[in-house]
């Protein structure tokens, strides 16, 4: 319908990681005074929705003139020989991630901000490596199951089999889209309606171009990874409760020690408030915060209002806690 430009922040891809690339944006430091800021987007939609376009790219708000390298990790897509994948094997990846971005900087630790599950895997990472991590932003990721809403009644073990639904393979795309419809039924036609009355603004027709692009670029979940995150996590809500472990090892987030900020929006049915802050709950941070901005699970990240009421609050947080670093570790040879 409109041409949309998408994924504008100027960047460099420094790292493979299978399907997987680390993103490096320009325009911030190189091995400054301050670690690294690592992004890490959810593995359920692409990556660019945390550069979406311009104007509206937290990418951008965190990168330009920072005193910090900034980088994001794209999960890639996966394909039908990933169906064997384990949520393990997704762990360990961001950690590989996370290691590689210590190497390239020289950097002794890292700051994480995640977005959906990127940030519960952000949260669980951190738990199982804490002396990697300066500080860890959560922005709309679930950490307390019991509190994720219709989406977690959607995930009941009394009707929702993971087990079944990934018999054939990865999860196809189209069912976990039609779970997050269910959730807004009238979403799409909303954002038709509110393109109506916009439709001689450039930058309105830019804005639902992009959104519509990356709404349609649709990824698969590896089934055997689904199959743990929704039975330990939603089914059981192993996380909070100390009871999920990865590669043997139990995932604690009271091991968590380095400033957090959980940011919840007002209107989000994806990761409603309350399974966000449980992570704060946990933590045994001295530094924690909530900060609440106007919005879905979405639209707070890249609606109108996303560029003055997310990205400069975040950007400050992170100039404030955890990311000025006097020490460096020595470059690797690997």
């Amino acid at each position: 319908m409109f041409e949309a430009r998408i994924a504008q922040a100027p960047k460099d891809t420094v790292h493979r990681d299978g399907k997987g690339s680390v993103y490096r944006f320009r325009g911030s430091a190189r091995a400054g005074s301050h670690v690294p800021v690592l992004l890490v987007p959810s593995m359920i939609n692409r990556w660019y929705v945390l550069d979406l376009r311009e104007g509206a790219s937290f990418a951008t708000a965190l990168s330009a003139g920072a005193p910090w390298d900034t980088f994001c990790f794209d999960w890639g897509v996966p394909e039908d020989e990933d169906r064997f994948v384990t949520w393990d094997d997704v762990v360990v990846r961001l950690d590989r991630v996370v290691r590689r971005v210590l190497r390239i900087t020289g950097s002794p630790k890292v700051a994480l901000v995640g977005y959906s599950l990127g940030a519960t895997l952000s949260g669980i990472h951190t738990a199982l490596h804490p002396e990697q991590v300066a500080a860890l932003v959560n922005l709309a990721g679930p950490f307390d199951f019991s509190e994720a809403g219709r989406l977690g009644i959607m995930a009941d073990a009394r009707w929702f089999d993971p087990v079944a639904l990934t018999a054939a393979g990865n999860l196809d795309p189209a069912l976990l889209q039609s779970g997050f419809q269910a959730l807004a039924p009238t979403g799409a036609l909303s954002r038709l309606v509110g393109l109506a009355d916009e439709i001689h603004d450039p930058g309105a027709r830019a804005a639902f171009a992009a959104l519509e692009t990356w709404v349609s670029d649709k990824v698969t979940f590896p089934a055997a990874a689904f199959v743990t995150y929704i039975k330990e996590l939603y089914q059981e809500n192993r996380l909070v409760r100390g009871q999920h472990y990865v590669r043997g090892e139990r995932v604690d987030l009271a091991r968590i020690t380095c400033p957090v900020m959980t940011v919840v929006a007002d209107r989000d049915n994806i990761c409603p408030p309350k399974a966000a802050i449980a992570l704060n709950d946990h933590t045994s941070s001295r530094v924690k915060e909530v900060l609440t901005v106007p919005g879905g699970h979405i639209s707070a990240v890249v609606g109108s209002r996303a560029a003055e009421e997310l990205y400069p609050r975040i950007r400050s947080w992170l100039e404030a806690h955890g990311t000025l670093s006097n020490a460096r570790a020595p470059e690797s040879r690997l």
